[in-house]
């Protein structure tokens, strides 16, 4: 595994995206995976682990997360600005076409860049998230988002961590310190403390007030999408419904879907089940 750093631009000024990346840097095959809200790109260390012999595989940390740098306007936390970061980062790649996983905010990060015109996406998965979010699961988000809790030490981190994301399933206790040690950081008093801004909350409950507390509909941006896709859905998902998931199989690119038992929002891809289908499809 190898880190890097690429420079983007937003209407604040320069910041850092942060990225790790394995495989053979020379590789033209790239596979871009993304995380979702508050997560970041280690999360699909198991995943790269899997695929680093068929690609150079990509794992960014979206600005505002991990170790990326914080935005100095926090209203630019937003679907925008993501994408003109991803945009730079292909750049840095040299890449032309990328296979892109995306969990949660990551696979609409995907699927807003596979629909436009000339997109470098060239197959997409979608892990457990499409164009209707539901809105209980976004009041559900909503609860944690921006809180910024900070803890004695890791145990209590990982102990609050397992209780906010138990959709994400049936996971072995190294996996779930996995999880917690790379979305932490300590403190200069001895503590733990998440490593993300809690300014996203702001872009967030702003939207949140917008729709009304109704579900968010995107699919316009859905139906452009021709490249091949493949949809992954924990079974117990409250985000993307199985009404949904059916539907996304019927129009659009007619995504493959595969549900996933054991698990809500989202499926982690830690387990070799869950990782298989991923790799099928994206070397098909």
């Amino acid at each position: 595994m190898r880190e890097g750093t690429v420079k983007c631009l937003s209407a604040a000024g320069f910041h850092h995206m942060a990225y790790v990346e394995w495989g053979d840097p020379a590789n033209p095959r790239v596979l871009v995976c993304v995380h979702g809200l508050t997560r970041c790109g280690r999360d699909f260390d198991f995943l790269a682990e899997v695929l680093a012999d068929h690609y150079r595989v990509v794992c960014p940390d979206v600005v505002g997360r991990g170790r990326s740098d914080w935005l100095r306007n926090k209203s630019l936390y937003a679907l925008p600005q993501y994408c003109s970061d991803m945009a730079t980062l292909l750049a840095r790649l040299g890449a032309e076409t990328v296979h892109w996983v995306g969990t949660s905010m990551g696979g609409l990060i995907g699927l807003l860049l596979a629909s436009q015109a000339e997109s470098p996406v060239t197959r997409l998965v979608l892990n457990d998230v499409g164009p209707m979010i539901t809105a209980a699961s976004l009041a559900r988000i909503g609860e944690y988002l921006g809180s910024a809790p900070r803890f004695d030490g890791i145990e209590q981190a990982e102990a609050f961590v397992r209780f906010v994301s138990a959709p994400f399933g049936k996971l072995s206790d190294a996996q779930w310190r996995h999880l917690t040690a790379h979305v932490t950081r300590s403190t200069a008093d001895g503590g733990v403390e998440f490593a993300y801004d809690p300014g996203l909350a702001q872009p967030f409950r702003e939207m949140l007030a917008e729709s009304g507390g109704k579900d968010i509909e995107l699919w316009p941006l859905y139906d452009a999408v021709t490249c091949p896709t493949l949809l992954l859905r924990g079974v117990d998902s409250d985000l993307l419904t199985h009404d949904t998931a059916v539907e996304m199989s019927r129009r659009g690119p007619q995504a493959r879907l595969v549900e996933i038992p054991d698990a809500g929002h989202a499926p982690m891809l830690m387990d070799l089940s869950q990782v298989l289908p991923i790799r099928e499809f994206l070397l098909a």
